[in-house]
């Protein structure tokens, strides 16, 4: 049990965590009531209009993504939280403010929700590469999984209670109680001890905005691993129009609505716990991820009842955290620090920015075929990340029969990557100056690279 709370033994992470849970609980119940308004309150059940509310905000982080990683290496990353925090909190009270006077109409929404969009894609970044300033390196997969833990304990919460406001006295309200959730995270951070966070390289020479994208380029295992979450962040994590429309079919009101999106947090919960426990991120446990995913949501797109279709929602939050979280872990504790914050820009506008793909495309399938339909487009989604994933593992070399069992496959993971060039001989290259050496894996023999 210690070893899944390690990073806890840090003052800074430990208050970073306190203010996160209590900032996500308020954030989930947001983001129930801003599916729930378009698709009653400002439409007549149109799934189309909430996957365009979706598509505004999440196209902002990969149109900014070159802007939103470097200023997440270039400045204070504790005052840029605090900035973002603060601004999101506005936002969330102007909208509670808005529904209450009954002046909110669609089109107002859809700028709020691109608002929303481009304050969260300078947030995320910042907020994903700060817990490497709260942790050592070796705590760094730890922290990333308690930081999914937190994420998905507060939508156990915020869903159930967004959907209970709602039916007692109406949406405006949880948007307002979502703005004061936001000032834990702003105290939180004014509690961190600066003095004790993790210094962070100098971005020698590495500060244009195509190195991540270089760095990336030259990492096919990221390469991989970015396109996995591509597809199933576009067409598999649409789950307000799943959960919204299934609800509807159903027969359920908000409160219905609401109790899946945290019966969905369950396994999510349980999912990123597991996740803590691993003593690092391995990307084998990334495409085994997508697998599952794959089964557990076709599986819900024939549940028959509204129980049995929360039951398999349990198995799919499972399976979507391990596969995420991973990632995450991964990505963070196998890239050059100086580079860190632009490549998880990267890794967050891949994430979110196939939103504005998918969720327009589901949201129509939705409405025109019938949410279980849209739920196997998510899953066919996953089936071809996984295919992606697998093949990429068996022809890298990695998966080799057993030296003794004839029909045994054995997978080498010794240790985590290390890849050079540096962030300062990366940027040489960029500039033609040093030849360029091989990532490590790729100069190692095929039985003993790692995954």
């Amino acid at each position: 049990m210690s070893a899944m709370f390690r990073s806890f033994s840090v003052f800074n992470y430990r208050v970073w965590f306190i203010g996160a849970l209590v900032s996500n609980t308020g954030a989930w119940m947001q983001a129930t009531a801003l599916s729930w308004v378009v698709l009653t309150e400002l439409t007549v059940n149109d799934a189309g209009a909430m996957g365009v509310t979706m598509a505004l905000q999440f196209a902002p982080p990969l149109l900014l993504v070159g802007v939103t990683g470097l200023v997440a290496d270039k400045f204070d990353r504790r005052k840029l939280l605090m900035l973002t925090q603060s601004l999101l909190l506005v936002l969330g009270v102007a909208i509670g403010v808005l529904i209450l006077v009954g002046v909110m109409t669609l089109p107002l929404i859809y700028a709020f929700a691109l608002a929303l969009g481009v304050v969260a894609a300078f947030d995320n970044p910042a907020r994903q590469a700060f817990v490497s300033d709260l942790v050592d390196h070796e705590n760094a997969s730890n922290a990333v999984a308690l930081n999914a833990a937190s994420f998905n304990g507060a939508r156990m919460i915020g869903p159930a209670v967004a959907g209970i406001v709602i039916v007692a006295v109406g949406t405006g309200w949880v948007f307002l109680v979502n703005g004061v959730t936001f000032l834990a995270m702003i105290v939180a951070l004014m509690l961190i001890r600066t003095h004790e966070l993790i210094p962070r390289p100098k971005n020698i020479g590495a500060s244009r905005l195509a190195d991540g994208f270089r760095y990336v380029g030259r990492r096919p295992d990221l390469i991989v691993t970015f396109a996995m979450v591509f597809l199933i962040g576009a067409f598999g994590m649409n789950f307000p129009i799943f959960a919204s429309t299934m609800a509807l079919e159903f027969g359920q009101d908000a409160d219905g609505y609401g109790l899946l999106s945290s019966i969905l947090a369950i396994g999510s919960l349980v999912g990123a716990l597991l996740a803590a426990r691993r003593d690092r991120a391995r990307i084998r446990v990334v495409i085994g991820g997508t697998l599952l995913f794959a089964v557990a949501a076709a599986v819900s797109a024939f549940m028959p009842t509204y129980w049995a279709y929360a039951v398999t929602l349990m198995f799919t939050g499972f399976a979507v955290v391990t596969m995420l979280t991973t990632a995450n872990g991964y990505v963070q504790t196998t890239t050059d620090p100086a580079l860190r914050g632009r490549v998880l820009a990267l890794y967050m506008a891949i994430l979110m920015g196939g939103t504005p793909i998918g969720a327009p495309i589901v949201g129509w399938v939705a409405a025109e075929f019938g949410p279980r339909t849209a739920i196997l487009l998510g899953a066919a989604a996953a089936l071809v990340a996984f295919g992606i994933g697998i093949t990429w593992l068996l022809v890298s070399g990695r998966v080799h029969r057993h030296e003794t069992s004839r029909f045994r496959l054995t997978l080498d993971e010794t240790r985590p990557l290390r890849i050079v060039p540096s962030a300062v001989e990366f940027s040489d290259e960029i500039a033609g100056t040093t030849p360029v050496p091989l990532p490590v894996e790729e100069r190692l023999p095929a039985r003993t690279r790692t995954s």
